[in-house]
């Protein structure tokens, strides 16, 4: 029997969506072929890969893909800072910029919002992620941060893992405005963190490569930020600079070719999520909605 489909909730449409899968059939045969099994393990997941195929996005004639692109997947240009046949590369498209009003930071004091356009999902506790992709399969936060007592101090935490598609915008930006500290880095595979993937394996999330950085505000007391690489991310680049203070919604950095995913941590007692993000969740169905929207609400 086939996998099924992916399906999100728009927030824009109020409708239940189909996800338009880039990479599709590659996708599903390197997950549930046992030859393309065997692919996933000798060649997909491991860094060279990666870097190989964001070289080749990077290449000149790269940029003959992104017209196509654009209207396969009905990306809205209008957006962009640059015109299409302005880019150089597709790589220089995929971590494109967007004017400023195509983004809007929502601006009420006691909102935390969106860091990335993406699918989220989201959780009053941390520790109520296991279950949501495959019944049995435990979330490990010590593994994911690499520091069990920082894991405990979050488990109660609220918390809301974002997915970015191929085709959606690729900068990644602050959820709350405070300090960051340095972005630390755990190395690992680059697996894929579509859902088919997660669905077969959770543990993908705390093995990929990924970076950390702790957030100091005096809202919400300490965030965390992850920044998860997955198969085909030519590379996840910082342009904040630590311990700086930065405003709510300001680029943190972006990713290059490839999906990929953010992870938020809050700590317990901070912040109330969306009522949307958090009934979509419980129906282990993710909520599609754009950077700068709101993700949830302060706790006084």
């Amino acid at each position: 029997m086939a996998e099924p489909g992916i399906q999100f909730f728009n927030r824009y449409t109020g409708e239940v969506e189909t996800e338009v899968v880039y990479g599709e059939q590659w996708l599903r045969f390197i997950l549930f072929n046992p030859f393309g099994k065997i692919t996933l393990h000798t060649v997909a997941k491991r860094a060279w890969f990666s870097r190989w195929y964001g070289w080749r996005m990077s290449r000149p004639g790269s940029a003959a893909r992104v017209r196509p692109f654009i209207e396969q997947y009905g990306i809205a240009e209008e957006e962009h800072v640059k015109a299409a046949d302005a880019f150089t590369s597709f790589n220089d498209f995929f971590y494109r910029k967007l004017r400023p009003a195509a983004r809007p930071v929502d601006a009420a004091a006691d909102s935390v919002v969106f860091p990335a356009d993406g699918r989220h999902l989201g959780f009053a506790k941390a520790s109520a992620v296991e279950g949501v992709y495959v019944k049995g399969q435990r979330f490990d936060l010590g593994r994911l941060l690499g520091d069990d007592d920082l894991a405990e101090q979050f488990a109660d935490g609220t918390a809301v893992f974002s997915r970015l598609c191929p085709v959606d915008y690729h900068r990644f930006h602050f959820p709350v405005a405070g300090v960051p500290g340095n972005a630390r880095m755990i190395n690992g595979p680059l697996y894929s963190v579509n859902p088919l993937a997660l669905r077969d394996r959770l543990g993908i999330l705390w093995e990929n490569k990924r970076f950390i950085t702790e957030i100091e505000t005096e809202q919400v007391g300490r965030v965390l930020m992850l920044e998860i690489g997955a198969t085909n991310v030519g590379g996840v680049h910082h342009t904040f600079v630590p311990t700086r203070s930065v405003e709510k919604g300001e680029e943190k950095g972006y990713f290059a070719f490839g999906g990929s995913a953010t992870l938020t941590l809050f700590e317990p007692g901070r912040v109330q999520l969306a009522e949307d993000l958090l009934e979509q969740s419980a129906k282990q169905r993710e909520l599609y909605a754009k950077v700068g929207d709101r993700m949830g609400t302060i706790l006084s």
